[in-house]
């Protein structure tokens, strides 16, 4: 920061000199906050590669490893979530009611958005294979990124548009929440 404010102020008195008639040797120099910008740009870049490859790997893979798999790809907090909100109201072990599951989750996410009832990523019990049809970067900040998703099967004819918010932690990146909306 301080070599950024540096760095301006010779710039604005090398333009006050040079109206002056004098000659200046300052040129322009890269400031910290464009390297720190391009070296989100790039995490960015590496959360959505990660995002994309994790999505599809965990629906090739065996139906029988779902929830591990599933363990692997997103926060504790998040996992413990989303199983919370698929068995809300069903009969088993654990399964929480719709207000008990909005009283235990509304402090940290937005349950509204939870896709209570359906599945992780997608709304169908049923895929033939899922791809990412597009993934593009909504916003960022260090260490979080917010992507909007469109996953798509082309055996059900189906898009599932969500809004997917993934985070790097412990130099991993992570799925730490998902929007899920109606699919198309």
């Amino acid at each position: 920061m301080k070599r950024t404010i540096i760095a301006s102020l010779f710039l604005i008195i090398a333009c006050k000199e040079e109206k002056k008639g004098i000659k200046t040797d300052v040129k322009p120099v890269q400031t910290e906050e464009k390297i720190v910008l391009h070296n989100e740009s790039n995490e960015a870049e590496e959360a959505q590669k990660w995002m994309k490859k994790s999505i599809v790997d965990y629906f090739k893979a065996d139906i029988g490893s779902e929830e591990k798999n599933m363990k692997k790809i997103t926060t504790k907090d998040y996992f413990d979530y989303k199983t919370d909100a698929m068995n809300v109201d069903l009969d088993v072990d654990g399964s929480l009611t719709d207000k008990e599951f909005q009283d235990k989750w509304k402090s940290k996410f937005d349950t509204s958005k939870a896709g209570v009832g359906i599945g992780f990523l997608i709304s169908a019990q049923d895929w033939n294979t899922i791809e990412v049809e597009s993934c593009d970067l909504k916003s960022s900040s260090k260490d979080e990124y917010i992507f909007k998703v469109v996953l798509r099967d082309d055996g059900f004819k189906a898009q599932y548009p969500s809004v997917i918010k993934v985070i790097k932690e412990n130099g991993s990146f992570l799925i730490a929440d998902v929007w899920q909306d109606e699919p198309k």
